[in-house]
């Protein structure tokens, strides 16, 4: 029998209409990164036990915008905006805020108001600071989270009367894969990272603070004042599972060279 030759320009298309068919996952429209402030800490050991004891270390502060066809999601809030152009100096160090969040909405055409969904990775006042500014966006947090921070004797890390949707583990923020919420406890009971997958740039895991500086997830290190050691380990090794099956990105929030490297809002990624 002879072999059959296929001309090439129906090969060519018969490999095209193959491709077409493949399902495209879906995407975020664009990630935009905030400066939501810095921390001048007097001792790097305290998120690294053993290791650079007495150094200082300047930790940045980052909130991330998420546009995505079905809404707006804010991921983090920062510092108080009433710390813009001032410092706090406390126990751990000094902190500042050099721009507010609103005036940072501001740029890319947003108010307050626009934000449908603001999540947060945890109630440490470094990341929930603005929560009482989106009265009217539901609030995401882990359930552990939320009943740790808000628990009798406790300081409650915003306003209770906000919109507070409690999670039980991971969500898919917008229900079609593209953003999803990850639990990965640990650093506080209800812990929780952001996985971002966008056209270009493909897929992002925000930290949180499941890692607080390079270093420390190289050498997964445990600060010491994590709520748990075997949580925050195995919460690292689930995020490096999912930047390995999707060839990722960790975006670490306190880690101040990565984010000095990274475009700033208005700047964005898609």
């Amino acid at each position: 029998m002879r072999p059959i030759h296929v001309p090439a320009a129906i090969a060519a298309a018969f490999i095209l209409a193959s491709c077409a068919a493949q399902p495209i996952a879906p995407t975020a429209q664009r990630i935009y990164a905030l400066d939501c402030g810095q921390n001048s800490a007097l001792d790097q050991s305290r998120w690294s036990p053993g290791v650079n004891a007495g150094v200082p270390i300047v930790l940045s502060d980052n909130c991330y915008v998420i546009r995505h066809a079905k809404g707006v999601l804010l991921w983090d809030t920062g510092y108080p905006d009433a710390l813009t152009g001032k410092s706090q100096t406390g126990a751990l160090g000094t902190a500042t805020r050099a721009k507010s969040l609103a005036a940072q909405l501001a740029e890319i055409g947003l108010k307050p108001s626009d934000v449908n969904l603001v999540a947060v990775s945890h109630t440490h006042g470094d990341h929930v600071g603005n929560v009482a500014m989106f009265a009217g966006s539901r609030i995401l947090i882990q359930r552990a989270e939320y009943d740790w921070a808000f628990g009798a004797g406790r300081t409650a890390p915003f306003p209770a009367d906000v919109k507070v949707e409690k999670l039980d583990g991971d969500l898919d923020v917008f229900g079609d894969g593209s953003v999803m919420i990850l639990s990965t406890p640990g650093h506080t009971l209800g812990h929780q990272s952001l996985r971002v997958r966008l056209a270009h740039t493909g897929t992002i895991v925000l930290s949180g603070d499941a890692a607080h500086f390079r270093d420390n997830w190289e050498n997964r290190r445990v600060p010491s004042m994590n709520t748990s050691a075997d949580a925050t380990r195995a919460s690292l090794e689930r995020i490096a599972g999912v930047l390995k099956a999707e060839n990722g990105t960790l975006w670490i929030n306190h880690d101040l060279p990565q984010s000095r490297s990274q475009r700033r809002s208005p700047e964005f990624y898609d």
